[in-house]
């Protein structure tokens, strides 16, 4: 199988209401340097050369998306209303709403919504690890500070050995008919290298680095612009 004969796909899971953050406003909709979020994820999946259409799994009735104006971000951009109640169920239905588009081998890049720092070498790297690999795989850091686990009354009970540690990221990139098939059968699993794994299989870690993080907390929002203030700069 010939990597130039499979094509690449991002799907991103956006249907979620991002209760951590303390707001009304979903996540991926806050202001982040002027726009929405959402915004600067996609744009760059859309930019990227190597992606030939980004799909966004929004809620059924989203009703924020059709006020901003996405035009700019080109033709490779696809919305799709499937959102459902969990990550793995956005996800799957994504997959299920694509399938006439997509071949049983093309490649799918899941990339969560809240991380808008993603840059151009973190694609290009991931793509290019995985694109002869029989499973696939994700972006990962090692995990670099001392890991403690609590008692249930906030005391350490342990620590914990971080040698071969490492915290996931996305994209997490794996075939399209292997993943459907994965979440068909692990739908509780918070990640797709997760449902992967449930199958029996080991996906490949690809090193990325930190400035590819997820806004949880309303702290991260500001995190993010200095990332994409300084990079650009």
């Amino acid at each position: 199988m010939h990597s130039h004969r499979h094509r690449h796909f991002a799907l991103v899971p956006a249907a979620g209401s991002g209760s951590r953050m303390g707001r009304e406003t979903p996540k991926q909709y806050l202001p982040l340097l002027g726009e929405p979020l959402l915004r600067h994820t996609l744009r760059v999946l859309c930019q990227s050369p190597l992606i030939d259409r980004v799909f966004v799994v929004l809620s059924v009735g989203d009703p924020i998306w059709n006020t901003a104006d996405w035009s700019a971000l080109g033709d490779k951009l696809v919305p799709l209303y499937v959102g459902g109640a969990s990550r793995a169920d956005s996800v799957l239905n994504g997959l299920r709403a694509i399938r006439p588009q997509v071949a049983d081998g093309d490649w799918i890049l899941v990339h969560d919504a809240a991380r808008p720092c993603l840059a151009p070498w973190h694609i290009d790297t991931l793509i290019t690890t995985l694109d002869e690999d029989e499973v696939g795989g994700l972006l990962a850091v090692p995990v670099a500070d001392t890991l403690k686990r609590s008692t249930r009354h906030g005391r350490v009970e342990a620590t914990v050995a971080r040698d071969s540690l490492w915290q996931a990221q996305t994209p997490q990139m794996f075939r399209y008919v292997m993943l459907r098939r994965a979440l068909e059968s692990a739908r509780e699993v918070t990640d797709e290298a997760s449902a992967i794994e449930a199958a029996g299989l080991h996906p490949r870690l690809v090193q990325g680095d930190t400035t590819n993080l997820k806004v949880t907390y309303p702290l991260d929002l500001h995190l993010a612009e200095w990332i994409l203030s300084n990079r650009e700069g």
